[in-house]
C-alpha cells in the first residue's frame, strides 16, 4: 500500500511541475535529449554495444540450451527417483501381511 501510496504521489509531483514548466521547456528537454542520442560518441557506443550483442547471441544461445536441457534431465531423474521410492514404499506395504 505504501509503495502505491508513493507512486501516485511521484506521479502527481511530476504533473504539477511539469504543468509549470510548460511545453517550451519540454520542447527544450526533448531536443537536448536527442542532440545528446545523436551525438558521434552516443551512437559510437550504441553500435559497440550491437555488435557485441549480435557476437555475444550465439553463445547466449548455447549457454541457455544447454542449461535447459540439463534442468530438464535433472528434473527427470528426479522424478523417476521418486516415483521408483512411491513404488518401494507401496510394495512394501502390500506385500506386509495384516492381522
Amino acid at each position: 500500500m505504501r509503495g502505491k501510496l508513493m507512486l501516485v504521489t511521484g506521479l502527481a509531483v511530476g504533473y504539477v511541475l511539469g504543468s509549470r514548466a510548460g511545453r517550451e521547456r519540454y520542447e527544450q528537454i526533448k531536443r537536448g535529449a536527442s542532440k545528446f542520442m545523436n551525438s558521434r560518441t552516443v551512437q559510437r557506443q550504441v553500435h559497440n554495444a550491437e555488435d557485441f550483442a549480435r557476437d555475444k547471441a550465439p553463445d547466449v544461445v548455447d549457454f541457455v540450451s544447454g542449461n535447459v536441457k540439463k534442468a530438464v534431465r535433472m528434473s527427470s531423474a528426479k522424478k523417476s527417483q521418486a516415483r521408483a521410492r512411491r513404488g518401494a514404499v507401496d510394495g512394501n506395504a502390500a506385500q506386509t501381511p495384516s492381522n
